[in-house]
């Protein structure tokens, strides 16, 4: 092994699609306001019909990869093209290589942060925090029962219907020349297939704070729907590149992978 590698050992540095095994996640539905989310998705994502978002804490014990870590995530409900899928606004981790694998290649806006998922019985919880601030966190009772229990049947039935999450990013890198980006950023589609051995439902908490470099904040919380906590393997299906976006019109949504570099 050595800086430049051989045929055969670049197959130690890729995987064909990426797994995850005995995941733990806890996920948090909510209502937030159409123009919040129309404020908020970069074109040529278009809200969906529901202004639904979702966050969640998940520990993933062993992977595919090699690593086991913490993540959080926010997203919210969107469209490309007649295929409904969630926008993802921050992924928060705990490990570099995971950071890495999912900025690098999937487009996921990662950044490494200090996070937390607790289990007592039927009651769990889990925060996020990066630079001092603890910007999310969620408390949950899993009582079989939403906190809005019309909007549980609906989500049941969608996730019935498509049991799979179809997930948006955008792929790009600012251009050293610090005039725009190296390309057009690159709408980028993928799925990830859900197996859970387990599945419970109940109600929830959630609270969402803004710093000068995460800002969580920017979502509003209209009401928390419900939430579930599932135990199961994980699947990161290879994506696709679905569209290029406008770069002027992206240049304010390029910011997400990174923090303030200038002082107060």
């Amino acid at each position: 092994m050595g800086f430049v590698k051989f045929k055969e050992e670049m197959a130690f540095y890729e995987v064909p699609q990426v797994e995850f095994y005995g995941a733990e996640m806890l996920t948090v539905y909510f209502e937030t306001k159409p123009e919040v989310v129309a404020r908020l998705l970069p074109a040529p994502l278009k809200p969906a019909l529901m202004p639904i978002g979702a966050a969640f804490v998940a520990n993933y014990p062993r992977t595919n990869f090699g690593v086991a870590y913490l993540e959080s995530a926010l997203f919210l409900l969107t469209e490309y093209d007649g295929v409904e899928g969630a926008y993802c606004l921050s992924m928060p981790v705990t490990n570099d290589m995971a950071l890495i694998l999912g900025r690098e290649v999937f487009g996921y806006p990662k950044k490494i942060a200090n996070i937390s998922l607790k289990q007592d019985g039927d009651r769990l919880e889990g925060w996020t925090e990066r630079h001092g601030t603890r910007f999310m966190e969620i408390k949950a009772t899993m009582t079989g029962k939403f906190n809005d229990q019309a909007i549980q049947q609906v989500l049941m039935e969608r996730q019935a219907a498509q049991p799979d999450t179809v997930v948006y990013n955008f792929k790009y890198f600012h251009a050293p020349e610090r005039n725009g980006f190296d390309y057009n950023p690159r709408l980028m589609r993928e799925t990830v297939q859900m197996r859970p051995k387990s599945m419970k439902m109940g109600q929830a908490e959630m609270t969402f704070r803004s710093s000068k470099h995460d800002f969580w904040g920017d979502v509003e919380i209209v009401r928390v729907l419900g939430a579930v906590y599932t135990v199961g393997d994980n699947t990161m299906m290879p994506g696709a590149i679905v569209a290029e976006a406008d770069p002027q019109a992206f240049a304010p949504f390029g910011f997400m992978k990174l923090d303030a570099m200038r002082p107060d």
